[in-house]
């Protein structure tokens, strides 16, 4: 499917596209091969997506890098998933500027070592002018957290009289989610065969269209991605409606 790209609706490309980055492990696995040579080789997947949503014109793109339950793994996988992070931010910082990519994070990132905090913080303020695809990171993240994160500053501020609202509207919650100033996902591709959310982005994807691809992260390339959004761009969004409502506006 080389030619995957030539069958995409310019016009009709997913505003957002957010992406489960599941199977490094199993990839290196099948090689032989430690877990942390997984991680590294999905850098590569890494910048083949990020190249190809910038060249597309797609406007944000969220990855998710590391969960609130990654904490949970071995020692040494966790060190080396930090320590790559860095290695990457600063080696990719060249290839962002490049695209005109601006990068930001979400998710409890004070819970970081503060070296990662630092590097982050950096090209953030590097890239925050940056007026082409948005990268967003998914890190130390969890939906679950980041709504429960979200009630309790929302119960501070009504504490504080600094909400006035006697109802909770949807709009008004969205407010306080990490998410705020990202529309939500039009896409939601997993790797690796698995079927499952795994606590991500739980109330942003409420409508989006979900996309299972057996291919493992490290095997995933910019035709991959491509055929996702071709497969995206022949389904029908009814966001609730029928179909006769759809075709009749």
């Amino acid at each position: 499917m080389d030619n995957i790209i030539n069958k995409l609706d310019k016009q009709n490309l997913p505003c957002h596209v957010a992406i489960i980055m599941d199977g490094n492990g199993r990839w290196a696995k099948s090689l032989g091969k430690s877990r942390s040579f997984g991680h590294k080789n999905g850098v590569n997947s890494v910048r083949e997506v990020t190249e190809a949503s910038a060249e597309l014109g797609i406007k944000y793109l969220t990855l998710y890098a590391f969960s609130t339950e990654n904490w949970n793994r071995p020692i040494f996988e966790i060190n080396t998933l930090m320590s790559l992070l860095v290695s990457s931010i600063n080696k990719e910082i060249k290839t962002l500027i490049k695209n005109n990519i601006r990068l930001l994070t979400i998710g409890n990132t004070e819970s970081l070592p503060k070296k990662v905090q630092k590097e982050l913080l950096k090209a953030i303020e590097i890239t925050s002018k940056h007026t082409g695809l948005t990268l967003v990171l998914a890190l130390s993240y969890s939906s679950r957290w980041e709504i429960i994160n979200a009630i309790n500053k929302l119960n501070q501020d009504i504490k504080n009289e600094i909400v006035t609202n006697d109802i909770i509207t949807e709009e008004l919650f969205s407010k306080y989610l990490t998410t705020h100033d990202i529309p939500d996902p039009d896409l939601l591709i997993r790797t690796s065969g698995e079927y499952r959310i795994s606590n991500f982005l739980l109330w942003q994807i409420a409508y989006s269209e979900l996309y299972f691809t057996k291919k493992l992260w490290p095997d995933f390339n910019r035709n991959d991605f491509y055929e996702a959004i071709f497969d995206l761009q022949n389904r029908e969004r009814r966001f609730g409606q029928t179909s006769e409502q759809i075709r009749n506006k």
